[in-house]
């Protein structure tokens, strides 16, 4: 993982290197904390004289205590130290030196200075300029450039970390040493304080996983708060403070519709600078020297044997699984300017693009290849198939590296680390384009809001096709009514009643109906909140503790009255947290993963599309179609754009009925079992009918899988993430999972 963190105390004088020995707390070291700057804690240092410097952060829990000494200061294990005190700030891990970057207003100022982590496209001058007006408070200014990246701004004593639009880059905080802990992960915080797991924190991830009512500013890990996406963490000497940075629409009248040529357009520029952020940056090649190449291989070309060996390739590539988002942002780095492909070549480089054939269920994904070898065909583009057959099943492998949060990709992590080792250093993939471009189904109670019926003509009609394509072509007929009749209710139903109405169904054991098919998704998806796919195996007292939360939320303002427009954010909330932890479960040393559509520029000019523009059928892929054109390409494969929602549920129950086995031994004395969410024979039992094909709702499987999994490994882990201090080391969850808990009152 790559992290930053850092702190703000109350005290000016606990900083890296706190005051001169003999000194106490509300005393000053004479020669100020510029001369001190350059020591990170546990590093020491001297002052005036000679005089050894004593003292650190960790001293601001025992400010009585002047003899306390450096060795008990704590520091991140692997940091690298970016500013001193009296507000430190590390980066950790292996960031790449382009990744990071840092400057002042003034020389003569050092204590007003700006870092900003991460790929982004702004200029020096630009940054300067924003540093000057974060100053003042104007914080919008520090997410407008393009790419994904993390700034941070010290004004004085006063700290600012700004998180981004979609939640790919979260802030977490925590009180610690009085004052405030800060970082972009969650488990060096629960390190930090000894945190113990919030198992309620982890019903709600389960019963509601798409409510960011249920979940609320929590994290797995007690005491440890998450800022929200689109918002700003505010420390003014240990204070803090969250604020968005968004323009709020009026509550009042409805916003007059955006034109949709130029909201188009808007959406076209923010893509192909996204795109061009990550090519006008710095080529890396794997830091490592890969193992010996034993020569040819029958079968095996140059690139088949690297990427057996696990070494990415140096340059540019990208996914191409033959869907429109893939291949929009492969055609667009192959044909913006630059050089994609290796560091070897000044220009005129192919990008490498990446497909996956999964030789174990062959059925179904036809046409997709079919459509990504006619992409291939592009001679800008280096085409690889990567082929793999029952090693590459969902749940092959269940063991990995510990994430910072649990998430359903972990069960999937050995599938997709096999197709992205064959990529390049830096790969491009399209997940979040469906989350920031399509239209949730709860839009449509938006347009009845507004009084714009006649845009909800072809989404039903489109509908009411599929259900008559599906068989069902009685019942086709009144897919209409029935859809209008769902949307109506949801647009008269309040924020306050569709809350409550959540929590009853979660306190009456409500167990989601499955869906078969886009007309059961749709109408599921026309509510203020509904409960997961996870939520049928928890035990009536986690669905209680759920509902509890959800009526507690309830009495709170919401973000948006509109609930469309809240369900969407909020399913890309959850659609980014789960893609931070897939890239966590998947890393591949040397590579980073760049997905463009959730940059915040992107999410931003997304938001400006019409709705009446997005609930049409096909409205991605007329947009993506717009975007390819402004790089030349206006020549389509057939079916191209084509939404295929149905997952692949036969390599699934492959994959089940494969590690069968071993997951009825992962559920044989299960921690979730302990904490009390879930019955472990209930679970076992529908495992056995997965296996055998009878209707479970996989992905919910997945989700519990993936937390027994996640609750393992870190548990299993002896490390910690801090290093510097005389007393044991800190360790999340020190404890482990309560056994006994206490029942609800």
């Amino acid at each position: 993982m790559r992290w930053l963190v850092g702190w703000s105390s109350i005290a000016a004088s606990f900083g890296t290197a706190g005051r001169v020995s003999g000194q106490g707390p509300g005393q000053s070291p004479g020669h100020g904390f510029g001369q001190s700057s350059g020591h990170g804690f546990g590093q020491g240092g001297y002052g005036d004289g000679g005089a050894p410097l004593h003292g650190g952060i960790a001293d601001a829990a025992h400010a009585d205590d002047p003899g306390a000494d450096a060795e008990r200061t704590v520091h991140p294990v692997g940091a690298q130290l970016l500013w001193g005190d009296p507000d430190p700030l590390w980066a950790v891990g292996d960031w790449r030196p382009d990744e990071i970057r840092t400057l002042t207003a003034d020389p003569a100022d050092p204590f007003t200075r700006l870092a900003v982590l991460g790929c982004c496209g702004a200029t020096d001058a630009e940054l300067r300029r924003a540093l000057y007006a974060a100053r003042g408070g104007a914080l919008r200014h520090l997410t407008q450039w393009s790419g994904s990246y993390t700034a941070v701004v010290q004004a004085g004593r006063r700290i600012t970390v700004v998180g981004d639009l979609a939640g790919a880059r979260p802030v977490f905080y925590t009180p610690w040493a009085s004052g405030t802990a800060y970082a972009t992960a969650a488990l060096p915080l629960a390190d930090l304080i000894e945190a113990q797991l919030d198992i309620g924190h982890l019903a709600a991830l389960l019963a509601c996983p798409d409510s960011p009512e249920a979940l609320g500013d929590g994290t797995p890990y007690a005491g440890v708060r998450r800022i929200p996406p689109g918002h700003a963490l505010i420390l003014r000497e240990g204070s803090r403070e969250i604020t968005g940075y968004e323009q709020v629409a009026s509550l009042a009248v409805a916003a007059p519709e955006a034109d949709a040529e130029r909201a188009v357009e808007g959406v076209r520029e923010a893509l192909v600078d996204a795109v061009r952020a990550r090519l006008t940056a710095p080529r890396h090649a794997p830091d490592a020297t890969p193992p010996y190449d034993p020569g040819p291989v029958p079968g095996m070309g140059p690139a088949d044997r690297r990427a057996a060996r696990g070494a990415p390739a140096p340059g540019v590539g990208a996914d191409l699984s033959g869907g429109s988002a893939s291949a929009t942002l492969a055609l667009l780095a192959a044909g913006l300017p630059g050089a994609p492909g290796t560091l070897l070549s000044p220009a005129g480089a192919r990008l490498l693009a990446v497909t996956f054939n999964d030789l174990a269920t062959p059925q179904g994904r036809e046409a997709e290849l079919e459509r990504a070898r006619a992409i291939a065909a592009d001679p800008r583009l280096h085409h690889i198939v990567v082929a793999a057959a029952d090693e590459a099943l969902p749940y092959a492998e269940l063991d990995g590296p510990l994430t910072d949060e649990p998430a359903p990709s972990l069960v999937f992590a050995a599938r997709e680390r096999r197709r992205l080792a064959a990529g390049s250093a830096d790969h491009f993939t399209g997940h979040g384009a469906r989350q920031v471009l399509d239209a949730h189904p709860a839009r449509m109670a938006d347009l009845l809001m507004d009084r714009r019926r006649r845009h909800l003509l072809r989404p039903v009609a489109a509908l009411a096709r599929s259900a008559s394509a599906s068989g069902a072509a009685g019942e086709s007929l009144l897919v209409p009514l029935t859809v209008y009749s769902a949307a109506r209710r949801l647009a008269r139903t309040t924020y306050r009643a569709g809350m409550e109405a959540a929590a009853a169904r979660l306190r009456e054991g409500g167990v989601p109906e499955r869906t078969t098919g886009p007309v059961d998704a749709s109408l599921a998806a026309l509510t203020w909140s509904r409960p997961g796919p996870a939520a049928g195996w928890l035990t009536g007292e986690a669905l209680a503790e759920v509902s509890i939360r959800l009526t507690v939320a309830a009495g709170r303002p919401p973000l948006s009255l509109r609930p469309g427009e809240a369900r969407a954010r909020s399913l890309l909330a959850r659609h980014a947290a789960d893609h931070r932890v897939f890239e966590q479960a998947v890393e591949v040393r040397s590579q980073r993963l760049h997905a463009p559509f959730l940059d915040n520029q992107v999410v931003r000019a997304a938001r400006a599309l019409p709705e009446s523009l997005r609930v049409q059928p096909g409205a991605r892929a007329a947009i993506l179609r717009s975007v390819l054109s402004s790089a030349g390409v206006r020549e389509f494969p057939p079916g191209w754009g084509v939404t295929d929602r149905t997952p692949n549920e036969t390599a699934t129950r492959l994959g089940l009925r494969a590690a069968l086995g071993d997951l009825l031994d992962l559920f044989a004395s299960p921690l979730l079992a302990d904490a009390g969410l879930i019955e472990a024979r209930v679970v076992r039992q529908a495992l056995l009918d997965a296996a055998d094909g009878r209707p479970v709702p996989l992905d919910g499987l997945a989700e519990l899988v993936s937390m027994e999994l996640w609750l393992r490994r870190l548990l299993a882990r002896r490390g910690t993430c801090w290093t510097g201090t005389s007393a044991a080391r800190r360790r999340a969850v020190p404890e482990g999972v309560p056994v006994h808990r206490p029942a609800l009152s």
